[in-house]
């Protein structure tokens, strides 16, 4: 089947040839023509299968025809994260550039003032998430009486992200007899009764079980402890062949350190985390993808927002909190058609982690070949990667100049302090120095010096 056997206009049949497309992909070939007729749809399939491009094609068409008015949006795509509101709005300029459709962008993290204007002059589709859709509208900045084409897209993440409530509040205030797709990897059962809600006798296009296994992804587990994660992960790069990968970590500021880890060794290595403000994020999205950096590490927030073409590998430092963000880290790669390899480093810590994304995949992961380190090379790099640390408060340095090898320095039994056999039954903490500085575990508390004036007595003479 061809683009131009499914009932797209000669003008968008022409910006898809020029981006380099001819055949649909299944959830492609399955969705236009419904959404052309103007049907309520349910679309599931995996990610990295041409979902967004199944409602953005039949769109652009439907819109051609009609005039925007001020602050009223004639359709509303909604997007859980910024990273993927913002690919969305890019294959609308792609896709609808013969087209004279407008668009705007609502997302969080940048200033509102442009946002407002262009909502002011009237635009055809509205790209937004849910949380600064609410803000405008609780503002009186915008009007959904007008919008007749709702589009959910990632469903399940906004289920994990808690924003269920905000998209029910969102569906109460457009017009009863509009046109609603929701597009989703996975389809749980919370977001099973949201269909059933809000979706008129929808149509279900599934090419795919959920969650089932993508077979251009080769999955591995890599078994390791949590002192020698690092050191694996480095193992793994070095022997694979990297063209560009992400990793991922659960915590925001196991990014930062993992990030300033790699660099050290001197890895191409960036970073993406909640905690950055908008500006910043694109501008280490836009230098991983010209190449600037080859390697990004990342949090659950760039896990669906991430459409980046020849992305080899894909890491799991952290095995994911919940079995659905698996399917979804590892769908950064094996993108439309290529090849890709996962691996997910796992500890005697994460069984119960696994054995829930092989239940959900209903696919064995086997174990990488690799050998996990021994304990000394765990030791050994666990020392170098507090290193660089201890030199930069005391100003010393070993022989004056930093190596320039990527293997760690060998460490002489003299540099450290031999430590006395723990007693049987003893359960004092280890000296802080034995303690494993590269996990992001919760704040224990102060571990400095005593101040002075905690030692003063009170009520005695």
């Amino acid at each position: 089947m061809k683009f131009a056997d499914i009932g797209l206009s000669d003008e968008l049949l022409r910006a898809v040839t020029e981006a380099g497309y001819d055949e649909p992909t299944p959830i492609q070939a399955g969705a236009i023509p419904s959404v052309l007729m103007m049907r309520d749809m349910i679309g599931i399939a995996q990610t990295g299968t041409g979902k967004t491009a199944s409602f953005v094609l039949p769109m652009i068409d439907i819109l051609a025809h009609g005039r925007a008015r001020a602050l009223m949006p004639r359709s509303l795509i909604l997007e859980p994260t910024r990273e993927l509101a913002a690919q969305v709005a890019e294959n609308f300029e792609k896709y609808g550039k013969y087209h004279k459709l407008s668009m705007a962008l609502l997302i969080g993290g940048v200033q509102m003032g442009d946002q407002i204007k262009a909502l002011e002059k009237g635009v055809d589709v509205l790209i937004a998430t849910p949380g600064r859709l609410m803000d405008l509208f609780e503002r009186g900045k915008i009007l959904l009486t007008g919008c007749n084409l709702l589009v959910i897209d990632e469903a399940d993440r906004m289920l994990d992200m808690g924003f269920i409530p905000d998209i029910e509040n969102i569906c109460t205030k457009l017009p009863a007899n509009r046109q609603t797709l929701l597009f989703s990897a996975t389809m749980p059962p919370p977001i099973k009764k949201l269909a059933d809600k809000f979706l008129s006798n929808p149509k279900t296009i599934e090419v795919a079980r959920p969650a089932s296994r993508n077979e251009n992804i080769e999955q591995f587990l890599v078994k390791t402890s949590e002192r020698s994660k690092r050191d694996t992960l480095r193992g793994l790069i070095e022997a694979e062949d990297i063209g560009t990968a992400i990793i991922f970590c659960n915590r925001k500021t196991t990014v930062r350190e993992l990030a300033k880890s790699l660099q050290r060794y001197g890895y191409k290595a960036g970073e993406i985390h909640g905690d950055m403000d908008q500006s910043s994020r694109i501008a280490e999205l836009d230098r991983f993808k010209a190449g600037t950096i080859n390697i990004l590490v990342a949090s659950d927030v760039a896990a669906r927002g991430l459409d980046v073409k020849g992305v080899s590998h894909v890491f799991n430092f952290d095995a994911p909190w919940h079995p659905d963000d698996y399917v979804h880290r590892i769908g950064r790669t094996g993108r439309a058609g290529a090849k890709g390899r996962a691996f997910t480093l796992v500890t005697p810590s994460d069984d119960e982690a696994v054995d829930n994304i092989q239940k959900l995949t209903g696919y064995q992961i086997p174990v990488h070949s690799q050998a996990s380190p021994t304990a000394s090379d765990a030791k050994a790099a666990g020392v170098e990667d507090r290193e660089p640390r201890r030199e930069a408060r005391s100003g010393r340095s070993r022989g004056g100049s930093k190596s320039t090898k990527d293997e760690p320095r060998p460490v002489k039994a003299t540099e450290e302090a031999p430590s006395k056999p723990k007693k049987s039954g003893d359960k004092r903490k280890p000296p802080a120095s034995d303690r494993h500085d590269d996990r992001d575990g919760p704040d224990d508390g102060w571990n400095g010096p005593m101040p002075s004036f905690l030692s003063v007595g009170f009520g005695t003479e």
